[in-house]
């Protein structure tokens, strides 16, 4: 059997590839029309758009992953079926435990696959495509709002107007509390560069406040500002949740938790992150009795035309069912898996027809 999964597993990965390759092609022709609109603003320039689509590659490729293995699935045991090589198969004595066996293998290989890819290569190269865009567009970070970023830490709170592209903060805004949440201390900097473990900040002005409403205020060209915020917790406002590693999102989720802060977006991202890989598998198993129910009629044209329509529909269904789960404040896992369980019932109703 070690034969008949090699040639079995060829023949679907070079389809899946084939499949891959059109769809990023497709994708990455779009992205680049998009950022040619933005030639001539600030030093933007063609190579630049080059060099971000570029970098954006590996993020399309995670992103139509799912559906490229569906339609390379379809295709590859479809042109095995006009062949007629699957009923020769199924005639030789090879069960289709056997051939579902050996997709899943080739399923297991792929999933890993996605994984690496959403884990270490999409973080990477997607920060510093943003990075590079931001700086060649002579724009500042996106900021969520004209008062810039909010963060907390425990009983302090900070806000940071402005974040460079090289992740240096200006006009960063410090206020601490105590235990009654009354203000204690304001500390603002004109600016803040993270060195090692601790920011290096210039033009420090702090005011204290005694507990009869007092204030003591004194300045200094430099001061050292320790705490847990890091160039790490700031890309997250570089780069969308769903481009983070797992373990990005896991230490920033946990940053959020304990600042009793909305953590729903990136829990969504975090457990889709995982979920992916096995979407992979189901569509590998999906497309098994797909083509199989079918395989007296022929009709490779028909199943590869279905199958590009399910592989969209599962592509929209899990961006559109994100929204809706942050919007109606359902939990982030029903958003992630849905789809994934959706498809998979379907691929075991549809496994228990074929003939």
């Amino acid at each position: 059997m070690r034969l008949f999964d090699l040639y079995l597993g060829r023949v679907l990965l070079n389809q899946i590839l084939l499949v891959l390759g059109v769809l990023v092609g497709v994708f990455v022709f779009i992205t680049f029309i998009d950022q040619v609109s933005y030639l001539g603003t600030g030093q933007y320039s063609l190579l630049d758009a080059m060099k971000y689509v570029l970098l954006s590659t590996p993020r399309i490729v995670y992103e139509v992953f799912p559906m490229a293995v569906l339609v390379g699935a379809i295709l590859g045991l479809s042109l095995l079926a006009v062949d007629s090589e699957l009923i020769v198969m199924r005639s030789s004595g090879v069960s289709i435990g056997q051939i579902t066996v050996a997709v899943l293998k080739l399923g297991f290989l792929l999933a890993l696959v996605a994984l690496l890819i959403g884990e270490f290569i999409t973080p990477w190269s997607e920060t510093l495509a943003q990075r590079g865009r931001a700086q060649a567009l002579e724009r500042n970070i996106e900021q969520k709002s004209n008062s810039g970023l909010w963060l907390r830490d425990g009983k302090t709170f900070v806000n940071v107007r402005e974040v460079l592209p090289d992740l240096t903060l200006r006009d960063i805004r410090v206020f601490e509390f105590d235990t009654m949440s009354q203000l204690r201390a304001l500390v603002y900097a004109g600016k803040g560069r993270y060195a090692e473990s601790f920011w290096d900040l210039d033009d420090v002005r702090q005011t204290l406040i005694d507990e009869q409403g007092f204030t003591q205020v004194s300045a200094a060209p430099k001061a050292r500002w320790n705490t847990p915020v890091t160039p790490q917790t700031m890309t997250v406002f570089l780069v969308q949740p769903d481009q983070l590693s797992l373990l990005q999102l896991r230490q920033y989720i946990a940053h959020l938790s304990a600042n009793v802060q909305d953590t729903r977006n990136f829990e969504l991202a975090y457990w889709s992150k995982l979920t992916l890989p096995v979407s992979a598998t189901v569509m590998l198993l999906l497309a098994i009795p797909f083509v199989f129910g079918s395989i007296r009629s022929g009709g490779m044209g028909r199943n590869l035309f279905i199958g590009i329509m399910i592989g969209i529909t599962f592509f929209a269904t899990s961006k559109a069912l994100g929204y809706i789960v942050l919007v109606y404040d359902m939990p982030p896992l029903v958003g992630a898996i849905l789809p994934t369980a959706a498809f998979a019932m379907a691929a075991g109703i549809l496994y228990r027809r074929i003939p």
